[in-house]
């Protein structure tokens, strides 16, 4: 079955290599269009996922990553239109230049090939990524979770209509229809068809792609991302970038998990956060550091929960109504604070002092680093790439947010007059 898909994908990739910006557009605004026709049936065959989530116990943070809305559809259409409406990369020439000896040499933007995308709950993904590998000509295996089958099969089957009726092969978008895990094993070795992995889901998922696949893999998408109020900070503005990075959609990689105080303003400022947050049921995971500013606090009404942290409290991706506070002597403490507990994913500063910014920026090593801005930012469609098919930590290849240009490599074109070499 999967050596049977791999080749159908390859197979596939050679025909959308070679479509023009306008065909693959044409298919991207079709799919578009028969999500919003089709927002009944993918609310109906998405409902009886997150009932069987309920049934098998699953977290409320994970049913929420799985539910459809008519909103989220529509919202996924919208994203659609915006990936066909960038700029196609393939085909760019770039780093162009004439040799002494007159060969011209330059580089040209291509398709990476087939990508193999294995993720968990949101079956949004399912839509963003093939309208991203189909607008960068790539074909794409899918593997979905066991909890969204029935969502990730309809959603499958608008792409594909989508690409039959434009005369285009279904099968450069293919879905592992069978929830068996042993289908991931062997998708790790399909080498031969597939020439990029890309995982989304848990540090577990991550590690064994990496462990055990002979196909290169990018990882990422695993945030403990972090804030720094520097004491030059502006607190109502700060304030507000803190509420939105932690309450905004708490359940997702680049949500705010633990908030970093610099001391000289940390007896103002961390009672302040309390009470800006506890409006959204926060709950506090509070380090020695900062529990001297806020004790009077623990038992007034409605603040929730607060309790010290634990020792791997800041180790931890929430993905919920929670949040650690740790306070810092200087700026130098927060960096160290985060190169040893941030995943390298979204971290930033909020400060007034231009140095600090410079020096924060230059530190922190993370995909996306921030000044005075909310973590939530790091999302494809927020940042320009239209959607994304996975948020990348790692140095290599890509990093961040991997919209169409991370989906591509190149080729080296070399143009000469009968040449050759001396």
């Amino acid at each position: 079955m999967m050596i049977e898909m791999g080749k159908k994908a390859r197979q596939a990739s050679f025909i959308l290599a070679s479509l023009d910006a306008n065909k693959k557009n044409q298919v991207i605004g079709d799919i578009a269009d028969r999500l919003e026709d089709s927002v009944d049936q993918l609310l109906d065959r998405n409902n009886v996922d997150v009932q069987g989530a309920g049934t098998r116990g699953l977290s409320q943070s994970m049913i929420d990553r799985l539910t459809l809305t008519p909103e989220r559809i529509l919202s996924i259409a919208a994203d659609l239109r915006s990936v066909a409406a960038l700029p196609d990369p393939v085909g760019e020439i770039f780093e162009k230049q004439v040799l002494p000896n007159g060969l011209k040499v330059q580089k040209q933007r291509i398709p990476i090939g087939v990508l193999g995308v294995i993720y968990e709950s949101r079956p949004n993904v399912t839509i963003d990524v093939a309208g991203l590998a189909l607008k960068s000509g790539n074909a794409i295996i899918l593997r979905g979770g066991s909890e969204t089958i029935h969502s990730n099969r309809a959603l499958v089957q608008v792409i594909q209509g989508a690409l039959a009726d434009q005369g285009l092969p279904p099968d450069s978008v293919q879905f592992i229809d069978d929830p068996d895990r042993a289908r991931v094993a062997e998708l790790l070795n399909l080498y031969e068809y597939i020439d990029l992995l890309i995982p989304r889901g848990g540090a577990a998922l991550h590690r064994y792609c990496r462990e055990n696949s002979r196909i290169p893999v990018i990882t990422g998408g695993i945030g403990i991302c972090h804030l720094f109020l520097d004491e030059s900070a502006d607190l109502e503005g700060a304030l507000k970038v803190i509420y939105n990075a932690k309450v905004q959609r708490p359940t997702v990689c680049n949500a705010l998990d633990t908030v970093l105080v610099h001391r000289n303003c940390a007896q103002f400022s961390i009672p302040k956060i309390i009470q800006e947050l506890r409006k959204a049921q926060v709950g506090f995971r509070v380090d020695d550091t900062a529990f001297p500013y806020l004790n009077h606090l623990r038992d007034e009404p409605g603040l929730g929960d607060i309790q010290p942290a634990g020792p791997d409290d800041f180790d931890t991706e929430w993905l919920s109504l929670v949040m650690g506070i740790k306070v810092v002597d200087n700026l130098e403490q927060a960096i160290e604070h985060i190169r040893i507990h941030s995943t390298g994913h979204s971290d930033g500063i909020l400060t007034q002092n231009e140095a600090n910014a410079e020096k924060f920026v230059a530190l922190v090593n993370s995909a996306a680093v921030y000044v005075n801005a909310s973590t939530r930012f790091t999302d494809g469609s927020q940042l320009g790439l239209g959607a994304e098919v996975a948020v990348s930590t790692q140095p290599l290849h890509a990093r961040g947010p991997m919209g169409l240009r991370e989906l591509t490599t190149y080729k080296w074109v070399i143009i000469g007059q009968n040449h050759i070499r001396p």
